[in-house]
């Protein structure tokens, strides 16, 4: 693996995570080891533009080969919310105040399938490449569990009885959206330089 890619990033929890399923051999950096430490701008109302918007920046400014990705929780009954507004649906980014004000807005209701969904952009040499990772569950009644991140204390995936925040980080990685997103760029890439 030739091609260095920079990852879009300086939240260390997705640091970890994309680390956790890239191969041995591929070969990539944070933003913070590439010298970024600037936030990146995330102004649209969709995953895929912002998941763009955040790689064509480092392209942009930096020419640097990058992947970035945007997530959002889309629960059905809330008409695909809080989605691209998923990091801050109460209104902060605490990860507590937005699981709350999820809770409340399903109170009374049945349907409570849901889905977390990940758009991640990949530019080389300045064409661009789009993919997308899905992990299809439902919204618990209340929070369970301390590993994971996020909404991972009241998301239980299909196929599942407990939460992501419950679940291993081996079965969490294994089933998650962005490491779903993860393996068709890393995919994607090594039929590009074979």
């Amino acid at each position: 693996m030739s091609q260095l890619i920079t990852i879009a990033s300086n939240n260390a929890h997705k640091i970890s995570e994309i680390a956790a399923v890239m191969p041995a051999g591929f070969q990539w950096q944070s933003l913070l080891q590439a010298g970024i430490s600037e936030d990146l701008p995330e102004p649209f109302e969709t995953l895929e533009e912002n998941s763009f918007s955040k790689a064509f920046h480092i392209w942009h400014h930096y020419g640097l080969s990058c992947f970035s990705d945007d997530t959002g929780l889309e629960v059905e009954a809330l008409d695909g919310k809080p989605g691209v507004h998923t990091a801050h649906f109460s209104g902060s980014r605490d990860a507590n105040a937005n699981m709350d004000a999820l809770l409340k807005a399903l109170e009374g209701k049945t349907n409570r399938n849901a889905q977390f969904r990940t758009v991640a952009t990949l530019i080389i040499d300045g064409s661009t490449f789009s993919f997308e990772g899905i992990v299809k569950g439902i919204i618990a009644i209340e929070k369970a569990g301390t590993n994971g991140f996020g909404y991972d204390p009241i998301f239980i995936p299909e196929g599942y009885d407990q939460t992501f925040a419950q679940l291993s980080e081996e079965v969490k990685l294994a089933h998650s959206h962005r490491s779903k997103a993860i393996e068709k760029v890393v995919a994607f890439i090594n039929t590009i330089n074979d």
